[in-house]
């Protein structure tokens, strides 16, 4: 079965021109099938405060009403989307942009009301990946670039990259063998969010379950860490969170960053 690297970008990576330029150069260097997820939500944010518009969040989890759904479409389909695409592209990577819109890669629903509205976001099933286009594209070298929508039925959602990575991994299990990194600006998950050279190098998930429980995570990290144990439980072979920088090592044995485990 040939090998498939996920890769999840977000952070202060796409904020940093230096960083980002470095990560996609290595990203461009792998030689194996891969697929690239973005995230964006500082620069979506940034820009709806520019037009008055306040972002809101729930466990790291933005709060998507009409104006916000509109703010991330243009920000994350057009502007970051592209123009990753476009350096790509510029390092002999013949990548290629999409949502989950486009060719029905992903079919979502909108999450349901319950203790929390979340307005315009997407839940998303690996069985709701449209795993033939996708293993197509891969065989004829494209590189897919996946900006955080999807949709339900003519209906845009916003919907968290670290679950979309983490979807498409399972999805594509059944047809590579799949290692999922999480790429951010961080060594990888931290003991104490205010020491970097606090790494967890390996995180079972009963360690996972107690440092939970004494709410040792902030809410960024959480997203990464449920989709990593999602992906884990649902036979994905290999789940790495770990620093940008570190990305070409993390594809091979040695690696950085936390190794996520069962």
């Amino acid at each position: 079965m040939n090998k498939l690297f996920i890769v999840k970008i977000g952070g202060n990576v796409l904020d940093n021109p230096s960083a980002l330029d470095r990560f996609l150069t290595d990203f461009a260097a792998i030689q194996e099938p891969k697929i690239l997820v973005h995230g964006g939500g500082k620069i979506a944010t940034s820009i709806g405060q520019k037009l008055g518009i306040e972002s809101r969040y729930v466990n790291g989890r933005r709060i998507t009403d009409a104006e916000t759904l509109d703010v991330v479409t243009m920000v994350y389909g057009g502007l970051v989307n592209k123009q990753l695409v476009a350096r790509l592209q510029s390092k002999g990577c013949n990548a290629i942009g999409v949502t989950g819109a486009d060719g029905n890669m992903i079919h979502a629903v909108k999450r349901p009301v319950k203790d929390i509205d979340y307005g315009f976001v997407g839940d998303i099933k690996p069985e709701k990946v449209n795993t033939a286009l996708l293993t197509f594209l891969l065989r004829e070298n494209a590189v897919p670039v996946f900006a955080p929508l999807t949709h339900d039925n003519g209906q845009i959602l916003n919907t968290n990259a670290d679950t979309i990575a983490s979807v498409l991994a399972i999805a594509l299990g059944k047809h590579f063998e799949v290692r999922l990194i999480f790429c951010f600006e961080k060594k990888g998950v931290l003991h104490d969010v205010t020491r970097d050279d606090s790494v967890i190098h390996h995180l079972p998930k009963s360690m996972y379950d107690e440092l939970l429980g004494r709410k040792v995570f902030a809410d960024g990290i959480l997203p990464k860490l449920e989709n990593a144990y999602a992906a884990i439980q649902a036979g994905v072979k290999e789940v790495l969170i770990g620093e940008a920088g570190d990305l070409l090592r993390n594809t091979g044995r040695e690696t950085e960053g936390t190794l996520i485990t069962l």
